[in-house]
């Protein structure tokens, strides 16, 4: 079914529906379900890993540089550049985090202005 099929049939935001497939693709399970998955509590954690227990200063941080030069092509978005982070390195931080320590970067940036003649 289609992301769209799913969300009207479960009366869910289309949205919702693409995080989950979003975290099952990360995930990586396949279909029918392992044996190891069929307890619910298992594939919860498997989707739902819980938050790392490493200080933050010792997780990878991303490049916000190379972030922020992403930004700039066209249908490029956090959201987008957070799932490849997360893609990249298994013990990686939130969404909320990823977003707040970019704006924190790009607000250091000093603005320029550029003339055209």
């Amino acid at each position: 079914m289609s992301q769209r099929a799913v969300a009207c049939s479960l009366r869910l935001a289309q949205g919702t529906v693409s995080k989950y497939v979003n975290r099952a693709r990360r995930a990586g399970p396949t279909w029918p379900l392992p044996t190891e998955l069929d307890d619910d509590v298992q594939l919860e954690n498997r989707l739902f890993p819980p938050p790392s227990d490493r200080p933050s200063d010792e997780r990878p941080h991303p490049d916000w540089a190379l972030v922020h030069r992403e930004l700039r092509r066209p249908n490029v978005t956090l959201m987008l550049l957070w799932e490849e982070y997360c893609d990249a390195n298994s013990d990686s931080f939130s969404y909320a985090w990823f977003c707040e320590r970019y704006r924190e970067w790009a607000g250091r940036l000093k603005p320029t202005l550029r003339f055209r003649s």
